[in-house]
This record gives C-alpha cells, sequence and structure tokens, in this order.
C-alpha cells in the first residue's frame, strides 16, 4: 500500500508542503520520496530494519519520514531535545541500522552507525534533477498489517515506552480524524507538534489521505512566528502552546482564520476555553493516545465546554467498572517494543487499559476524570487531584493548576496545590475558602503555591507533575 503515490494519483500538483522557502506539490514528494527511499535502502534502510532519526522538525524529516515508509523500513523518531545520556539507551534498544540527524546531535551518541539527513536529501535532489526517477521495486513498500514506525510515549515517569505502529494503524487514525475535520485540498495544516510525538506524525498520514498541505516552519521560529507568516487553515495544539497564542495579540487575527484548531495532550482547564471563545477560535477537545495512533474521540464542532468529544470511526471505548477508560480497534498499536519483538499490551478480551479515567454521557460524549496512577489516598478517601484542579480552575483569575499530595502525619497524605493565577485572582484565603465551598474540608488543599511558569516534561509541552510529587515532599 503505497499511500504516497496513492496521494500523487489523487491530489497531483496541490501543495503538499509549504515553507517559507519552497513549495512542494504531491506529485514532488511522490518523484523525491521514490529516489529518496531507493538512496536509504542503500543505507541498508530496508524493509523490517529499525532506522532511528534524531533531528528537528524539517522539510527534510517529513521527505526522509515519507521515504522510509516506502522502503518498509521502521522509522523511529526520537525526541532530539533529551541530552545524550537518555537518548543513548533508547538507541541501544532500538538497535537501528544506522540513525539520521545533524551532526550536532549526533556526535555524543555512540556505538551507531550516523548518516547525516542533508547528504542524503541533497544528493537525492541532485539525482532527482539530471535523472528519471527510478520506481523502487513494489515488494519495498509496506502492507497495512506491516509495522512502519516505533513512537515513544510521553512518561512522567522518566521511562518512554517504545510503542510500535503499523501501517493500517496510522491510516485507520488518519480517516477517523478526517471524517470529523475535513483536511482538503487547499487546506494547511500546521507542523506544530514534534514529528517524535504521534501527534506530529499523524498529521502526514491525515495529508496523504485527505490531499491537505503540510506548513513547516524553520526550526528557530516560534509557533507565534509561524502562525503569523504561514497561511494556517488547521492547527494541532497542547494547551501550553495555546495559553501563549491566546496571550499574544498579535497572532489573534491570524488565529481566527483557522478552521480548526484541535486541543489535547493534557487537562483543559475551563479559563483557557473562555479566553479563546472570546476570541471566536474554532476549538476542537480531543482524547487521544500514543497507543491509540492519535486522536480516540473529538468534538462534532467546536466548544466552549470542557467535553472529550464522541469516539471516531475505527475505534471502540468502554468503561470499566473501576472507571477506567479501555479502547480497542483499528487504531490499536501492535505492543510495545522489547527484546523478544513487539508485547502485546491487551487484555484477554482484546482491550487496551489507558490508565485513565472517565464517563460517558448519554448522548456519548466522553469526560476524562483523571489517571489512575494521579490518585492518593487520604485518611481512607480516594482522592483525585483532577476534581480538585478543575474545581480550582472554575475559580476566576485562576489561569492553571496543579494538584500533588503531601506527606501528613495525620492522614498520610493532603492536596497541595500550585497554581499560575491572572491579574484579578482572589487572595490565598479567598480562593481555600471557595474551594472548601465547593469541595468539602478534605479534599481543599492544604496549601497553595503561586508560580509563573511550569516545570515541564522534557522536550515535551505537559507539566511534570512528578517533578511537583518531589518538590512537596523536599519542603516537607
Amino acid at each position: 500500500m503505497d499511500l504516497v503515490t496513492s496521494a500523487a494519483a489523487a491530489f497531483g500538483d496541490t501543495p503538499a508542503i509549504l515553507s517559507p522557502d519552497r513549495t512542494l506539490s504531491f506529485t514532488d514528494i511522490d518523484e523525491q520520496t521514490a529516489a529518496l527511499a531507493e538512496t536509504l535502502k542503500a543505507e541498508g534502510c530496508d524493509r523490517g530494519q529499525v532506522t532511528a532519526l534524531v533531528m528537528p522538525n524539517s522539510t527534510e524529516m517529513v521527505l526522509l519520514l515519507l521515504a522510509l515508509l516506502r522502503t518498509g523500513s521502521i522509522a523511529a523518531p526520537l525526541n532530539y531535545r533529551f541530552p545524550p545520556v537518555r537518548l543513548q539507551p533508547m538507541l541501544d534498544r532500538l538497535s537501528p541500522v544506522t540513525v539520521i540527524g545533524p551532526r550536532r546531535l549526533t556526535a555524543p551518541l555512540s556505538g551507531h552507525r550516523k548518516t547525516d539527513p542533508h547528504r542524503l536529501v541533497d544528493n537525492n535532489r541532485v539525482h532527482a534533477n539530471r535523472h528519471p526517477v527510478h520506481r523502487m521495486d513494489e515488494t519495498g513498500i509496506p502492507g497495512i498489517s506491516s509495522p512502519v514506525t516505533i513512537i515513544h510515549t510521553s512518561s512522567s515517569s522518566g521511562s518512554p515506552k517504545a510503542a510500535l505502529h503499523s501501517l493500517g494503524n496510522h491510516y485507520h487514525s488518519a480517516l477517523g480524524s478526517n471524517s470529523n475535520i475535513a483536511f482538503t485540498p487547499g487546506d494547511c495544516w500546521l507542523l506544530s507538534l514534534p514529528l517524535f510525538h504521534i501527534g506530529g506524525y499523524a498529521i502526514l498520514i491525515r495529508s496523504l489521505a485527505g490531499g491537505g498541505a503540510i506548513a513547516v516552519p524553520p526550526e528557530e521560529w516560534t509557533i507565534n512566528d509561524a502562525i503569523k507568516a504561514l497561511r494556517v487553515t488547521h492547527l494541532s495544539l497542547v494547551p501550553t502552546q495555546l495559553y501563549r497564542l491566546v496571550g499574544d495579540c498579535s497572532c489573534h487575527d491570524a488565529l481566527k482564520q483557522a478552521k480548526s484548531i484541535l486541543l489535547g495532550g493534557s487537562a483543559i482547564e475551563p479559563a483557557l476555553l473562555r479566553q479563546a471563545a472570546q476570541l471566536g477560535l474554532p476549538v476542537y477537545l480531543s482524547y487521544g493516545s500514543t497507543e491509540m495512533s492519535s486522536q480516540i474521540t473529538t468534538t462534532t464542532a467546536p466548544t466552549t465546554t470542557v467535553t472529550a468529544g464522541r469516539i471516531l470511526p475505527d475505534r471502540e471505548l468502554s468503561i470499566a467498572e473501576n472507571g477506567e477508560i479501555l479502547v480497542k480497534g483499528p487504531c490499536l498499536f501492535q505492543g510495545y517494543l522489547s527484546e523478544s519483538g513487539p508485547v502485546p499490551a491487551t487484555d484477554e478480551h482484546g482491550w487496551f487499559h489507558t490508565g485513565d479515567t472517565g464517563s460517558l454521557s448519554p448522548d456519548g460524549e466522553l469526560l476524562v476524570t483523571g489517571r489512575t496512577d494521579n490518585m492518593f489516598i487520604s485518611g481512607g478517601e480516594n482522592i483525585h487531584p483532577e476534581e480538585i484542579e478543575r474545581t480550582l480552575c472554575h475559580i476566576d483569575g485562576i489561569v492553571r493548576c496543579l494538584v500533588v499530595p503531601v506527606p501528613d502525619t495525620e492522614y498520610g497524605q493532603r492536596p497541595a496545590a500550585f497554581i499560575e493565577t491572572g491579574p484579578q485572582a482572589p487572595d490565598d484565603q479567598s480562593i481555600l475558602e471557595l474551594a472548601r465551598r465547593k469541595l468539602g474540608r478534605f479534599k481543599t488543599p492544604v496549601s497553595l503555591t503561586r508560580i509563573s511558569s511550569w516545570h515541564l516534561l522534557p522536550g515535551t509541552e505537559k507539566i511534570d507533575r512528578g517533578w511537583y510529587r518531589r518538590e512537596v515532599r523536599k519542603e516537607k
């Protein structure tokens, strides 16, 4: 199944990749990735072999990932922002045939062959310009069930898991997404998430399936720069990114031109939705995971209320008796990578246990309530930090908050809150009193710590909950 050639046949000279210095059509990327795939095969990137990429988003990286898709090699884009001490064991476990990335990022990594991406792409460009493109043998192209990527999860434990996906996983994910939020010729989706993240890689397959273009900004640009300079119609964002954009008045006009702002990755605070609604932004809320190849549920229209939306096509979802969200279907990954191959992560009925908790409304709307591993026990009672966070974030003036357990001699653990506030926020005593009325004394935080910036998981825009857990223990 050659998605690139199929896209070229369907969309031809329609723009496929947009950057400040060039535009490539679907025909262009078909020709360039066919030649590049042969170059990669000569480098050993053949069917079933793992090829690691340690590099930032770029047009070259998009072309390399699409070319690897055509070789049948398993692409493993890694978080290039990780220090070498974290990347090295990840590479050692993957045992790739080569590590593609600029020397500044790959030089500190040992024990693996390294390939410069510019040499691959530039040589391929010269070859394509001088000679007719020779089509690679169709036997190299992966079938629908063939493994094509290894995407690592964003783990708060500091130990990302390597999730193996098939071509079918990504393709069904794209079809379900495009059926809900149309992405067709003339549209342009900003590559605002890294390609080592499932939300970034998913945009590539949505483009091939629907015919929309991908906007690839230079590495040195901020997302604010890209929004203002590139005419984008679609964006995938995590809440931290949207906070920065709504806080920058110079971005508002460009944001209002968007057809869809897909928001997911972590809990959404009501204050952020209110700000977006005041600007008239088309925010779609989504719940997804690496294991399910991106989106699982998404709202069917822009929303101003906190909901994860309805289940998309080619996905199944169930709520277990303990409230845990279970999923399965064609989008579900092949398993976590181990030394003996992929290890399935499903129960005897084929369900993947997400570790998230939630509930379904009578009309099928999903509300994600928390994480099973965030829950703690206080005086014999189960405390869900997310419930307290939602309550605090409904107080005018509180922008974001995080609740973690703090040791307590009488109750074992009690909730402590870190809050980011705006200029009109009440004082601490008033906040605690308002919380007490909504939550009761037992769930009201024993302390409030005001902060202006958040400690994030390395290489992500997600708040590092584990870091704050450790901080409150230090204070004790």
